[in-house]
């Protein structure tokens, strides 16, 4: 059940392999354990896609990509779990790590306005930046050890089920 469910939904080997922003990775990609779909590369890739949504710079898929390759755990889904943080909900995703970051400091949140300048980004960065960066840390961490043990305890769950289904047909034979 979980291998076919993620069979559906992961993106195509072929269009990552030519994608235009992996090709930094060249030879890498060939790698078949980078495209295995079992337990471990699924948990592990869980863990990589959900913590780098958390990170707040541009080009997460790259990273997700990055840290996939060495762990070698499943390519494709780590880089397509970074699109948790998407246009629609990085907004409120990245307040929230803003809020937790202020209340793990102890610092009073700030009022928040946003103005397209580099004045604003250098007086934002001192002044939200740590507690939003520590938020982000934090979150990622608690999001990818969770999505890790979840994956890892319901793909087991299914194994066991199909496991006693497939007794419980045998017996009835």
């Amino acid at each position: 059940m979980p291998r076919k469910f993620f069979q559906r939904i992961m993106p195509d080997h072929d269009a990552i392999k030519n994608s235009r922003s992996l090709k930094v990775f060249g030879k890498l990609l060939h790698d078949a354990n980078l495209w295995h779909l079992n337990r471990r590369s699924a948990s592990g890739a869980f863990a990589i896609g959900l913590f780098c949504a958390f990170i707040p710079l541009p080009f997460q898929m790259v990273l997700a990509a990055a840290a996939a390759i060495p762990f070698r755990v499943n390519l494709p889904l780590s880089i397509a779990l970074v699109w948790v943080s998407n246009p629609i909900t990085m907004p409120p995703l990245f307040y929230f790590c803003y809020l937790v970051g202020t209340w793990l400091i102890g610092a009073p949140s700030q009022p928040f306005y946003f103005e397209l300048s580099w004045q604003w980004l250098g007086e934002s960065i001192t002044t939200i930046g740590p507690a939003f960066l520590l938020g982000c840390l934090v979150l990622g961490t608690i999001a990818s050890l969770v999505g890790y043990f979840v994956i890892r305890l319901l793909w087991r769950q299914s194994v066991v089920s199909a496991w006693r289904a497939r007794a419980h047909r045998v017996t009835k034979k």
